[in-house]
């Protein structure tokens, strides 16, 4: 078994949560391998003429370096 490191992704997406995390886990993919989890650890919306506008997520992102 390797280790597992965590790290911070700020993501946010027009259509949902769920979107903004799927964004968190594509952007840290492109700097990371071995994503094995997400945990949620915050979620925020920005509101516009009583509409929400932008969804955002703060994740944590696990994944496994070593072996």
């Amino acid at each position: 078994m390797g280790v597992i490191k965590i790290i911070e992704v700020l993501a946010t997406s027009n259509k949902s949560f769920e979107d903004a995390a799927r964004n968190a886990v594509k952007e840290a993919g492109k700097s990371v391998k071995n994503i094995k989890s997400i945990y949620i650890h915050e979620m925020n919306g920005k509101v516009e003429n009583n509409e929400i506008v932008s969804y955002g997520v703060n994740a944590k992102i696990s994944f496994e370096v070593g072996s």
